[in-house]
């Protein structure tokens, strides 16, 4: 394993992005941040990418903020810790949701806290059926963040996301699949297998529709429907003068499967 805490992988169209700090369940440091925030910024930028998966080396997807290299910077007055949230997690979040291309997290294991967070910014959730979810933002003295007090809701209501926030009861793949937490559970060691799979099937889809419906999404999630229906409506307009609208409609007439190009 490299000593890299980041490795960045490109197959047919898919960038996988691994934090790798296996030794310390790939906790969060400030370099850890950095590097994430660049590769994502990177990564929405490069017109080869056409979908990303984010996951995790060892047997943790990610345990949140290392709190070694935290209380070190506390205990010397070293202001990174305070300002963490405002210069490294919102942008980082920021990243994830406003991709123009789908975003999958392979949740291999445990993810916690701000790895929570990033797990729940990202489009999809594969998990292996030994992963684990822990809010344990209140066992540490702290509110949340990493959006989690706006993407948590959004997938599993009000309710039960406050019950995970205020209680930090780990929550496990059966039952986040349940509760809509996840799309999908595999076997042990699979995850990011089969997430990969899944973001090389969306990679040869029509890359700009799937920016489209992301923006059209956050945008329902924060507005009323009048705002929502106009965003819809340029999207629509947008995404009706594409080639892969084109070539969709040709398909279909023309009784074959379409060829995206992601334009």
């Amino acid at each position: 394993m490299s000593d890299d805490v980041l490795l960045i992988e490109d197959t047919h169209g898919v960038r996988r992005i691994t934090m790798n700090r296996p030794d310390a369940f790939n906790s969060l440091t400030v370099e850890l941040k950095q590097r994430l925030i660049e590769a994502l910024r990177d990564t929405a930028a490069d017109d080869s990418v056409r979908a990303v998966v984010v996951t995790g080396a060892g047997k943790a997807f990610c345990a949140g903020q290392d709190l070694k290299e935290h209380i070190t910077q506390l205990e010397s007055d070293d202001p990174t810790p305070l300002r963490t949230v405002e210069e490294h997690y919102n942008p980082l979040i920021r990243a994830v949701t406003t991709m123009p291309k789908p975003t999958i997290a392979a949740v291999n294991g445990t993810a916690a806290g701000a790895g929570a967070s990033l797990a729940y910014a990202c489009d999809l959730r594969v998990a292996a059926e030994n992963a684990k979810f822990l809010m344990a933002f209140a066992n540490v003295g702290l509110s949340t963040d990493s959006g989690a007090s706006w993407t948590l809701p959004r997938l599993i209501g009000y309710g039960r996301a406050m019950e995970m926030l205020l209680l930090a009861e780990p929550v496990a793949a059966d039952e986040a699949l349940r509760i809509g937490m996840v799309n999908r559970v595999v076997p042990a060691g699979e995850a990011a297998g089969a997430a990969t799979e899944l973001a090389t099937r969306m990679a040869t889809g029509p890359t700009s529709a799937y920016a489209r419906i992301k923006e059209t999404m956050l945008a329902a999630a924060a507005e009323g429907l009048d705002e929502t229906l106009a965003v819809e409506a340029g999207a629509q307009a947008e995404s009706g003068n594409t080639a892969d609208h084109r070539e969709a409609v040709s398909a279909f007439i023309d009784k074959r499967d379409p060829e995206f190009t992601g334009h």
